[in-house]
């Protein structure tokens, strides 16, 4: 784990959140699904003129024995998810006159049941007076929104949905809730974007998921398992000068956790080349211009060290004068190792610039890594210095502190890749081998998909050595810290590693299907929720899987 005094920002623990329920109240209209939505309070401390799903604090009284009592609930329906449900059911009273609740008779209650209650007296003892039931049962768990770190009010809900009771219409409070209205959740996100709608994150996101779904009874089908669509506490950070929230599954939101922990707004997202983005106290990022199909937004090098230990520079890209620059000004001059994870034209040329840039100015660092193998192209040729042993540690130290970099061999990708662990930091700084935003390409006669599967699990095996949380990789935004997940490093590495053999399952399928094709048109089969654009990008990985499978087989290529 992270070593506070490592961190950008003095650690701030966040706000509690308090329990609370929203529910969602649908119907099929004319046009297909439509929620119930109303504008809260200009004046509310939270939210205010947002249009919103009824909803509020859990009280106590909603957790009684007694209320439970009251309610109607599906055998795999615990207390919590019933507490929860009687919650949302009130404040839908409360709020917008809404009862989700029938008569012993089964009937549903009535707009005269709503008008006889009071919608400021306790909700149990009304409903138990005039003999009504409410419809927990009928209650589902949508989703689950924590919300952000940073704000100094913050709420733990449950967002449930419910269909809309027959024969009752929504009548706001007008003290909370105004302006009730049935929308289609795709019209609501237009009118949204057209600034005619004002929602906020969450409500955006719970929409976009329910657009796909075209009645009530599918989107209750959906929740039949009691399990929520997703869990999250998004993160915040800026891009293009605007705030911007993420979702554990966005690539961003790992680099907001390293960098702004605690939730605290203060990191940009925007690929600058000309930018030294600082990560850590001992890590700074500066990519390189060079963005384009398999470079992402451009290669990212590392700076790791500080001034009393002096630096590492990992991967210092392709030669570019300007580029080696930043590099060496990022490390005040002191660099005392450039580290290539390997030999590609985008990750090592910039080496031999940058050691006679430093040699300028009177320091000559040791160039590290490992030489390039007899399979590697005539682009991707490079001889360190000294070549890096497997498990070899690289050592930055002063008198106060150390950080200590360990090598790990990890072919796949390139015969001479290696990937780098910051012990005390628990970082994993994995060169081309794990990437956000694509999937690493594995190009024969360099690139061989066993020993690309076999490292990852050597990946895998550091992450729990190491507590490793984060993963930095050579293109994209750091990767890791998923939401209810320790070591999340890991998780990321294990989702890529069923991806890979995912995919080859689908090629040696469509092999047996076509096995007279060509790899023209294997790569349309295999890849076919791929873009076309990338299939020749593709078709270096799917003849990486072809190569394995008849390998497996005992097959000749």
């Amino acid at each position: 784990m992270t070593r506070p005094t490592q961190l950008l920002h003095p650690p701030r623990p966040p706000v509690t959140p308090r329990p609370a329920a929203t529910v969602l109240l649908l119907r099929d209209g004319p046009q297909g699904l439509e929620v119930l939505m109303t504008r809260r309070s200009m004046t509310a401390s939270f939210a205010p003129g947002a249009y919103v799903f009824p909803g509020g604090g859990i009280e106590p009284a909603d957790a009684e024995p007694a209320t439970h009592a009251l309610a109607r609930r599906r055998p795999t329906q615990d207390d919590r998810l019933l507490t929860q449900a009687i919650a949302a059911i009130r404040e839908s009273f409360e709020e917008l006159g809404v009862l989700l609740a029938r008569h012993p008779d089964g009937t549903h209650a009535t707009t005269a049941d709503v008008a006889a209650m009071d919608r400021h007296a306790p909700f149990a003892a009304q409903c138990a007076e005039r003999g009504l039931v409410l419809e927990a049962d009928g209650v589902f768990l949508l989703a689950h929104w924590i919300t952000d770190r940073d704000l100094s009010r913050r709420f733990d809900v449950p967002f449930l949905v419910a269909r809309m009771p027959e024969g009752q219409e929504p009548v706001p409070d007008e003290k909370e809730q105004f302006e009730p209205v049935w929308v289609r959740p795709a019209e609501a996100l237009e009118r949204h974007r057209a600034g005619q709608f004002f929602i906020i994150f969450p409500t955006i996101r719970t929409l976009e998921r329910m657009r796909s779904f075209e009645r009530v009874d599918d989107v209750l089908a959906s929740c039949r398992d009691e399990k929520p669509w997703f869990v999250s506490c998004p993160r915040a950070g800026f891009l293009a000068g605007k705030e911007q929230r993420y979702m554990e599954h966005e690539p961003p939101f790992g680099e907001l956790a390293l960098v702004c922990p605690d939730g605290q707004m203060g990191h940009h997202l925007d690929w600058q080349p000309d930018r030294v983005v600082p990560l850590l106290r001992n890590v700074q990022r500066v990519t390189c211009g060079n963005p384009g199909v398999t470079t992402g937004p451009g290669t990212n090098s590392y700076v790791i060290g500080d001034p009393d230990t002096g630096y590492v520079v990992l991967d210092p890209g392709p030669e570019d004068a300007e580029h080696q620059e930043r590099l060496w000004r990022a490390a005040g001059g002191h660099v005392l190792h450039i580290i290539c994870t390997h030999s590609h034209p985008d990750h090592s040329p910039g080496a031999r610039p940058l050691q006679a840039l430093c040699e300028r100015h009177g320091k000559r660092p040791e160039i590290l890594g490992l030489a390039s193998r007899p399979t590697a192209r005539a682009s991707s040729q490079f001889r360190p210095d000294r070549e890096l042993a497997d498990g070899e540690h690289v050592v930055l130290a002063c008198a106060a502190h150390r950080h200590t970099l360990r090598v790990i061999h990890t072919p796949g990708h390139a015969a001479n890749h290696l990937c780098l662990v910051l012990e005390e930091d628990g970082l994993l700084f994995s060169g081309d081998h794990v990437l956000n935003g694509s999937t690493t390409v594995v190009d024969p006669p360099d690139g061989h998909m066993s020993d690309y599967l076999e490292s990852l699990d050597r990946l895998l095996d550091a992450c729990a050595r190491d507590r490793i949380e984060f993963i930095l990789p050579a293109h994209g935004y750091v990767l890791g810290n998923s939401f209810g997940e320790p070591h999340d490093a890991a998780d990321v590495i294990r989702r890529l590693r069923a991806h890979r053999l995912h995919r080859e399952a689908k090629i040696l399928a469509v092999m047996r299907d076509l096995p007279e094709g060509t790899l023209q048109d294997w790569v349309e089969r295999a890849y076919d929720d791929v873009p076309p654009r990338m299939w020749p990008v593709a078709m270096r990985s799917l003849l990486a899987h072809v190569e394995r499978i008849r390998e497996s087989a005992g097959q000749p290529d």
